[in-house]
């Protein structure tokens, strides 16, 4: 009884985890792009044309064909990307509030488990 339990919540937990990320993907005809969902402030990973590596950054400003933004809250290092460089955008809010909910999730989920079967 407990390994279905168990199993019920580690398979509701990933399909959570699966379905809540905010990825917003770009394509290289910069007409199309629409950069409007980029709240100044908030934290995001860029992911980027010639790189397999993510720049993370904190959002400020668009700026003609570039984005602009901080290498974090507290630090002053201005990052500026080109528009047409960026493929992806990921909100990194999202996608740690959906991971600690989802860790909760599977704690209560065990321990209502292991109660049960006592």
């Amino acid at each position: 009884m407990k390994k279905q339990y168990f199993l019920k919540s580690t398979l509701f937990a990933g399909l959570f985890l699966i379905t809540s990320c905010a990825t917003t993907k770009y394509s290289e005809d910069l007409s199309k792009n629409d950069y409007s969902q980029l709240q100044s402030g908030k934290s995001y990973s860029f992911s980027l044309r010639d790189s397999k590596l993510k720049q993370k950054m904190v959002f400020h400003k668009i700026k003609n064909d570039s984005i602009v933004g901080f290498t974090g809250k507290k630090d002053s290092i201005q990052i500026s990307l080109a528009k047409g460089n960026v493929t992806a955008v990921r909100d990194n809010t999202k996608a740690t509030v959906t991971t600690v909910g989802t860790a909760i999730g599977v704690a209560a989920a065990a321990l209502i488990g292991i109660s049960a079967s006592r």
